[in-house]
This record gives C-alpha cells, sequence and structure tokens, in this order.
C-alpha cells in the first residue's frame, strides 16, 4: 500500500473515533435553544431579581431542581437542596453576612439579621469514589429597587443566569457521553454569592470530603462583550500550577472552530470576586470563565436580549472539554 493511501486510511479512522468520542457526543448536545430557555426564565422580570433570602430567588432554586429532575440527575445529599443560614448586623451597623459558626455566635448575642438560603447540588458518580470535582455558578441576583426611576429590576442575564445554563447544559452534556467519569463530578448552583460568596463558603465548610477534590470549575458572567470590536474575548482564570488547564482551552478553541479570543490568566491563587475564591483559598485547582465588566454590570439593564449567544454557546462547549478532562484525567 501506497503511504499517501494508508495515511488516507489512519486519517479516517482517527475521524470516524473522534465522531463516536464522548466528548464529542456531549458538545453536541449543548446549543443556544437550551442557553435562550435557561436565561430567559432566569432573567425575566417574573423573578423581580431573584435576590438572595427573596421568594423570587426561592422560585429560582426551584425552577433549577425542575430541570434536574427532568434531566435524571442524581441529588447530591438525600435532596437537592442544602439549607443553610447566614447572619449579619442590624443594617445600621457595618458589616456582612457570614455563614462561619463562631461569626454567627458572636452576631447572635446582639441584635441581628438572618437569611435563610440554599445551595442546590446534584452528582454524577464517578468509578473512583475518592476524588470529586465540582462544576458551579451562583444563581443569585440583586432583586430590585422600587425607588429607581424607570427600569426597577436587576434581571442579571448576564450575572448570572449566563453561567446556570453552563451548568445545566453540561449535566446533560455529561449524561449524554453515555459513558461514566472517573471522579465524581458535583454540579453546584451557589446562593448568596452577591451577599459575600455565603453559599460557595458554606459549602467548603461543611462538605466532609473538601479535601478529595480535585479542582473546582466556575461560571459567572460569561455571556457578554466588554468590547464590541472584541466579541470573542474570555478571560480564563486557571491555577499557575497546573498548566494543562490552559492547554485544555486552546485545544479545544482549535479542534472544534470555536470563536473565542481567551486571554490566559494563569495565578497562583485565583480568587477575584466569585466563588471560586471560596476553593483557591483552600488551595484546590481552579478554573473560572469570565468575560469581563461591561457597563449593565450590577444594573438594572443586564437583559437577555443584550447576551451574545454565540459566544455564550461557544464558553459552554469550550468549558464541557475543560470539566470532562478534570473528571477523567489521571494527572493534571
Amino acid at each position: 500500500m501506497k503511504k499517501t493511501g494508508l495515511i488516507i486510511i489512519l486519517l479516517a479512522v482517527s475521524i470516524s473515533v473522534w465522531a463516536g468520542s464522548p466528548e464529542k457526543k456531549g458538545i453536541e448536545t449543548i446549543n443556544r435553544e437550551n442557553a435562550e430557555a435557561y436565561i430567559g426564565f432566569l432573567a425575566s422580570d417574573a423573578l423581580q431579581g431573584r435576590e438572595a433570602g427573596t421568594q423570587w430567588g426561592k422560585i429560582a432554586g426551584e425552577y433549577i431542581v425542575s430541570n434536574l429532575k427532568t434531566l435524571g440527575v442524581k441529588p447530591l445529599f438525600d435532596s437537592y437542596y442544602q439549607p443553610f443560614e447566614a447572619y449579619s448586623k442590624e443594617r445600621q451597623k457595618k458589616g456582612g453576612f457570614q455563614v462561619h459558626p463562631d461569626s454567627i455566635s458572636v452576631l447572635r448575642q446582639d441584635v441581628h439579621r438572618k437569611l435563610s438560603l440554599n445551595n442546590i447540588l446534584c452528582r454524577i458518580d464517578g468509578k473512583n469514589p475518592d476524588e470529586y470535582v465540582i462544576v458551579g455558578a451562583h444563581y443569585d441576583h440583586l432583586g430590585f429597587d422600587p425607588m429607581l426611576d424607570g427600569d426597577k429590576i436587576y434581571n442579571g442575564a448576564d450575572d448570572n443566569a449566563s453561567g446556570v445554563s453552563a451548568v445545566l447544559q453540561l449535566i446533560k452534556a455529561f449524561l449524554s457521553t453515555g459513558e461514566q467519569p472517573e471522579r465524581t463530578v458535583i454540579f453546584a448552583f451557589w446562593d448568596g454569592e452577591e451577599k459575600g460568596l455565603l453559599g460557595s463558603e458554606y459549602f467548603v465548610l461543611t462538605f466532609p470530603l473538601i479535601d478529595k477534590v480535585k479542582g473546582y470549575l466556575n461560571f459567572d458572567m460569561i455571556g457578554r462583550n466588554a468590547n464590541e470590536s472584541n466579541p470573542g474575548y474570555l478571560m480564563y482564570f486557571y491555577t499557575e500550577s497546573h498548566p494543562a488547564f490552559g492547554d485544555w482551552l486552546k485545544d479545544s478553541v482549535e479542534r472544534y472552530g470555536l470563536d473565542l479570543a481567551p486571554d490566559y490568566r494563569a495565578w497562583d491563587r485565583p480568587v477575584g470576586g466569585s466563588d471560586n475564591a471560596s476553593f483557591a483559598l483552600r488551595d484546590i485547582p481552579i478554573i473560572w470563565y469570565h468575560t469581563a465588566g461591561h457597563p449593565d454590570y450590577h444594573m438594572p439593564g443586564d437583559h437577555t436580549d443584550r447576551i451574545n449567544w454565540k459566544k455564550i454557546v461557544d464558553i459552554t462547549k469550550a468549558s464541557f472539554i475543560s470539566a470532562w478532562n478534570l473528571a477523567n484525567e489521571k494527572d493534571f
């Protein structure tokens, strides 16, 4: 057989194997229609900005749980909900909400405020029961201000209905591979992020197997353009001691022709202002997808019709490869 013919055969075999790979099966489930459905509901006026601790925040949580039941994914514990409480000083005194037991004990000795909140947690069991990875995004936002003139609702389409949509799509993608991952994957929807990373902090304080968590992937604001002349811009934070995290994104962008322009930000402890900080401060390796700030950040103008749908779909596809590698690669 001629060398050229052998190369063509090997290439055809390689393409065929890749087409049937679990990664390919998973990516094919990620689409704009799902993103529009998830973000459209969570960022609708009906949810009044889904502030943590309010009835609208609870409705957002119920919506997420209904989707988890439809997908058929198991809760992490007996329930999808992880209820917890956060305390702070009386509102005229300085100080944010706290979830640490020692802080709560002090706060309860005086006039104080209390929030009842819920993380939402589910899992896909891995072959190795002693190792975990976590994929997460916060689902709360800023609520509404009746004294605003004009638009009174902080809809939070980008912050962070966009991240919630990615986690929901990744759950479906993992299930669609038809393969059990090596590590157990926990999918988390954090409550109270906007009030001080409360949900993720509570989780790391109370999860009995936190020392077995090998990596955490975070989504926070992945649907907008900070600069309209560079619509593919993506800030990609990751733990500097794990250069494979950067390689994974480069490979997925090239392999799938994703229209992304990543800004690779290796950091010894990627903290910043999102839930990844709760894990980074415990020296758990981090990946964080973020598309940078924009004029509607924490403003009423953060609406669904301003989402860059192609961008959010491409980021979700790239992140599935990262999450799949976190769950399956022996060394990273």
